[in-house]
């Protein structure tokens, strides 16, 4: 599915079940509120947190699609296309960064120490 795609899906959802789209203000509270969801799943099962008795049933897939469909709220809020900018800023990221991140030793030192 392209990104464009799936800021039409959730514009539709929202038109047919949603009523409206909560203000940007709103959604942009829940979408930290979500990263946080995510954020607590990441830390109990890549960090040094254990999982809690309420966390059984945490869902990292579920989390991080938590975070998109919001992030695809506020992008169709504010008129921004997803997928161009996505564009944009890998584009952006390539000439900024073309050999910042080679020639950085600490990613290299911690790569081979992983190998």
């Amino acid at each position: 599915m392209r990104l464009q795609e799936a800021q039409q899906l959730v514009d539709d959802w929202i038109r047919t079940y949603g009523v409206r789209y909560f203000s940007e203000l709103t959604n942009m509270a829940i979408l930290t509120e979500e990263v946080g969801e995510l954020a607590r799943i990441m830390a109990r099962t890549y960090g040094d947190q254990s999982f809690k008795e309420r966390d059984s049933s945490a869902d990292l897939a579920d989390e991080m699609a938590d975070v998109l469909w919001v992030l695809l709220c506020l992008a169709n809020q504010t008129g921004v296309d997803m997928e161009e900018a996505l564009k944009k800023n890998i584009e952006k990221k390539s000439r900024r960064d073309a050999t910042r991140h080679k020639e950085n030793p600490k990613l290299h030192n911690k790569r081979e120490k992983n190998l």
